[in-house]
């Protein structure tokens, strides 16, 4: 088996967006290649069709290399829960949270076993390995229990590139330090530099190329251009603020505004519809007005009791209740949907410290958090779906459930989905709740608005609120996806030396 490792000088340099590049050139090529990232931090993540959780980048890695996403492509998550704790998901299944010092010190070397076995278990399968580190390498207190970088090249003997953000500035400092401080064998295993999301004329950049080159004797590979608005899923929430700069649409007559919470988890469940040409899909937080929308969105969480408080004490639940007492609709997925209700109680602190905490009290219903979390991929269809006074019928809608609580209802209401099948089996189960008035609504189902007949059919009903006319079904988001990967390559092909490239894989 063939490897090629991306590390990088600090995080969001472009590691991911990199991996999922190479992942799509080596598909094209014609290459078996899968992609590979030891540990990831993240709060969004995704179900397989097995039922286990993994991290989003390796998902749309996967993707782009024709391929079914697997936990074997990231056999350990951290989805950080606040206070320097996490929880730990071993294989696509949680094993706990436990704190930074508990983790690092105590139990990374043993997932590093795990870790080993999802490794062996791809090179049975696959010809190619394009593996993601993380952060940087030379996090000199992190290094002795590090599972994801050097350990992994070594281990491997994997040739290593090392990419430098030159967008934030100090890329060649954070080149030539992280090199300084790396120890010999590791050293030698970085076989070239990569200067990722540079804007302007490359030949005003190249005597620093040659420097770099002279000081380090590493070969410069490449210089990545800067690639606003990629259509590609994001990994964490540090990409939000890129969300909202590279793409203005103000002018777009449907405005969505999504509350932007401290733990908000999985908010690619929205990118779909801020593909929409005539969606301006931005995220609102503390400190910031709503403004005058067609409709709130509130994201899942990964710590919902928390996230609840931080509406209420930041004022952002007073000016949601003063938006939506104007008439503005609102949809909540998951966390945002249990805080739409009247309780949510963690009585076994799976998530916080919070015995319980009051809801919006838009929805009647109760969430209590169970130990065990429900983590599977769903196919269901719109049941007696009533919103805004207009009715949608879709039979054929996808998503994936990834949730600890349990929600009941204190009174009846309409359900506005009926899932027929869930982790491949065929079921009948109602799902998710609109109020009364029809201008509340929540469910568990993420995924939901990449489905592109529930989409477009979701914004005509806000369009005919303003006496605007309905549009067709016109984004093909999967088709988008995969435009999106190409381009990626494409623009990743040009700037990148592949010659040596494939010279260093051997």
């Amino acid at each position: 088996m063939k490897h090629i490792m991306l590390q990088g000088t600090s995080s969001h340099v472009g590691k991911s967006i990199l991996t999922t590049a190479l992942c799509r050139i080596f598909y094209q090529e014609g290459l078996s290649v899968v992609p590979f990232k030891a540990q990831n931090m993240a709060l969004n993540s995704y179900v397989t069709k097995d039922g286990d959780e993994m991290g989003r980048a390796q998902v749309a890695q996967a993707e782009a290399a024709g391929l079914e996403p697997f936990v074997e492509m990231n056999p350990v998550l951290l989805k950080p829960t606040g206070n320097s704790c996490s929880q730990v998901i071993l294989m696509g299944k949680p094993i706990g949270n436990m704190s930074a010092r508990e983790y690092h010190k105590g139990y990374s070397l043993k997932a590093f076993d795990t870790v080993k076995e999802a490794i062996r278990r791809l090179e049975e399968r696959f010809d190619m390995m394009v593996i993601e580190g993380a952060g940087s390498p030379a996090e000199v207190n992190l290094k002795a229990n590090d599972i994801v970088n050097m350990r992994i090249a070594k281990y491997l003997n994997a040739p290593v590139l090392l990419v430098a953000d030159i967008d934030r500035g100090g890329a060649l400092a954070s080149l030539v330090g992280t090199l300084e401080l790396l120890e010999p064998d590791e050293r030698d295993l970085v076989k070239g530099l990569v200067i990722n999301k540079f804007r302007g004329d490359v030949t005003i950049l190249q005597p620093a190329l040659d420097f770099l080159e002279e000081k380090t004797g590493k070969p410069v590979l490449g210089v990545i251009p800067y690639l606003p608005d990629l259509g590609i899923d994001d990994e964490d929430s540090v990409s939000l603020d890129d969300k909202v700069v590279t793409k203005d649409k103000s002018n777009a007559p449907i405005k969505i505004a999504v509350i932007q919470t401290p733990k908000i988890s999985n908010f690619t469940d929205f990118d779909a519809l801020s593909r929409e040409d005539d969606v301006n899909l931005y995220y609102v937080k503390e400190g910031e007005e709503i403004g005058e929308v067609d409709l709130i969105l509130l994201p899942g969480s990964k710590n919902t009791t928390e996230d609840m408080l931080y509406l209420r004490n930041s004022g952002m639940e007073e000016a949601i209740k003063k938006a939506h007492a104007k008439g503005t609709p609102i949809i909540g997925i998951c966390g945002g949907y249990q805080m739409l209700g009247e309780k949510i109680s963690d009585p076994y602190h799976t998530e916080s410290d919070n015995d319980s905490v009051k809801g919006l009290g838009f929805l009647p219903m109760e969430t209590i958090f169970a130990e065990k979390k429900l983590t599977s991929q769903v196919k269901a269809k719109c049941f007696k779906w009533h919103f805004m006074g207009e009715s949608l019928e879709v039979d054929d809608l996808f998503g994936y459930e990834i949730h600890m609580g349990e929600t009941c209802f204190t009174k009846e209401c309409l359900n506005p989905f009926l899932i027929t099948q869930r982790a491949g089996k065929d079921v009948e189960i109602t799902e998710g709740l609109i109020n009364d008035e029809g201008n509340v609504m929540g469910a568990y189902i993420h995924g939901i608005f990449d489905n592109d007949k529930y989409r477009r059919g979701l914004i005509n009903i806000l369009r005919k609120r303003k006496n605007l006319e309905p549009l067709p079904v016109s984004v093909n988001y999967a088709a988008a996806k995969q435009h999106a990967y190409n381009r990626l390559a494409q623009t990743v092909r040009e700037n990148l030396d592949m010659e040596k490239l494939r010279q260093i894989i051997g």
